[in-house]
């Protein structure tokens, strides 16, 4: 893991466009999951994390960890790993309390760029709900709960806290129904916590050329 932290980080600084301080360097999310999504899931998954991040002004861009160099370049990264099968194949009308659905690495204190995201946790703590829905919906709720809880991992990562919320994405366990509700928000201080960490900075610098704090 200290290889491939170092050999992102290289690639993670923010670059200014040549013409009207245009910014060329996103927020790089590399992925890599332990079973290939069906396409209709990510496509979720990607909708609802833009949904949530959008208000704070964080957008990302998605690639594939396999795929990477490590010369692309990135205003800031995160590197996610996706665990057990993101897919809702092989459902049964009953709950699992799974433990976590997610967390993030944590080294001396220091909260590092990296994610895990349970998938087989994630449909076993919400199949009962997803099959109460048809086909498409239950594909469309489960991508948007993974992206929930892909949402919560980023919180700590780019807000550099270790905390959690009182309510919304960032508190420290949802309900089955939180995870596929139609919506479901960070609360005003955890945005502001967002709003204020270095990442957000980064990406002002890079859109307007101005320096961070």
């Amino acid at each position: 893991m200290k290889s491939l932290l170092l050999c992102l980080a290289l690639a993670a600084w923010p670059v200014i466009g040549e013409q009207r301080g245009e910014s060329v360097a996103p927020i790089a999310l590399y992925t890599q999951f332990q079973q290939e999504p069906p396409p209709a899931v990510v496509e979720s998954l990607h909708e609802e994390l833009e949904s949530i991040m959008a208000p704070m002004g964080l957008h990302f861009e998605w690639r594939s960890l396999s795929g990477s160099h490590g010369n692309e370049v990135s205003a800031e990264l995160a590197v996610i790993t996706f665990k057990g099968r993101c897919d809702t194949a092989g459902l049964v009308s009953r709950r699992v309390n799974p433990g976590a659905l997610g967390w993030t690495h944590i080294s001396d204190g220091v909260i590092l760029p990296f994610s895990d995201v349970d998938c087989d946790r994630i449909r076993g703590f919400i199949q009962k709900e997803l099959l109460a829905l048809d086909h498409l919906d239950r594909v469309a709720a489960f991508g948007r709960a993974v992206g929930r809880v892909v949402a919560h991992e980023l919180y700590h990562i780019f807000a550099n806290t270790q905390h959690h919320g009182a309510d919304g994405v960032a508190k420290a366990a949802y309900t089955a129904q939180e995870l596929v509700a139609d919506d479901f928000q960070f609360e005003e201080k955890e945005m502001l916590a967002l709003r204020g960490g270095k990442v957000h900075a980064l990406v002002e610098h890079t859109a307007t050329g101005t320096p961070p704090l």
